[in-house]
């Protein structure tokens, strides 16, 4: 069956992902935490040069990147985007707080990992920065972004990075922080992303989307 194909099946949102993309990452939270079931189709990123660069795939994601969701009749592309119209389309279990202020605090977290971290350090980029400078790259770019994300919680934080409850920040940091241990990157300067990061690791939903529970996740990943 064609990509093609499958998106003209409506029965359940399909989302491509690939097990270690911190972007299919917290869109898989997203989703378990609105308890929204959905199939998993993998797109692998490294598999016979990629297989998001195939022609199939980019009639699903013009970008060529991972994640898309088909859902409610419709092909989503961008985690963020596609966080939002969970939240919206799916509002009973709320990841956006009812104040103005502490949802312009959650997407403020957001926008710092999804937009002033994840992208400098994701695969295309590493391959051209290249092998031998790629973790001081990584490093570098987590490090800044992780110091901007640490002073925004020292006022945000409770519970969680904002206030109490589980929002779409928390979905976005936990696999950021995945990110900079897979980096090597000295995570003891950020203590509240570190508290943050333990107090969700246990939680149902983050345990299911975690890469090792994947079913691309290769056999010797285990968390």
């Amino acid at each position: 069956m064609s990509f093609n194909e499958e998106l003209l099946d409506d029965s359940q949102p399909i989302l491509y992902s690939y097990w270690r993309s911190s972007c299919s990452w917290r869109v898989r939270i997203c989703l378990n935490l609105k308890e929204v079931p959905y199939d998993i189709k993998p797109i692998s990123l490294i598999k016979s040069g990629g297989e998001q660069h195939c022609n199939e795939y980019r009639e699903v994601n013009p970008m060529e990147q991972v994640p898309a969701l088909q859902i409610d009749g419709h092909t989503l592309v961008e985690s963020v985007a596609i966080m939002q119209y969970l939240e919206e389309t799916r509002p009973q279990r709320p990841l956006l707080p009812q104040d103005f202020y502490k949802r312009a605090k959650v997407r403020e977290i957001c926008e710092i990992i999804a937009s002033g971290i994840q992208p400098l350090q994701n695969l295309i980029v590493l391959i051209h920065v290249g092998e031998e400078k790629k973790k001081e790259w990584a490093q570098h770019w987590i490090t800044r972004g992780f110091r901007a994300v640490e002073k925004l919680l020292s006022t945000s934080a409770g519970k969680y990075c904002v206030g109490d409850e589980i929002t779409l920040a928390d979905c976005c940091l936990v696999p950021q922080v995945f990110n900079a241990r897979r980096f090597h990157v000295d995570l003891r300067p950020y203590p509240i992303i570190l508290r943050i990061d333990r107090e969700l690791e246990s939680h149902p939903a983050f345990r299911a989307a975690h890469p090792s529970a994947q079913p691309d996740s290769p056999p010797e990943i285990t968390k």
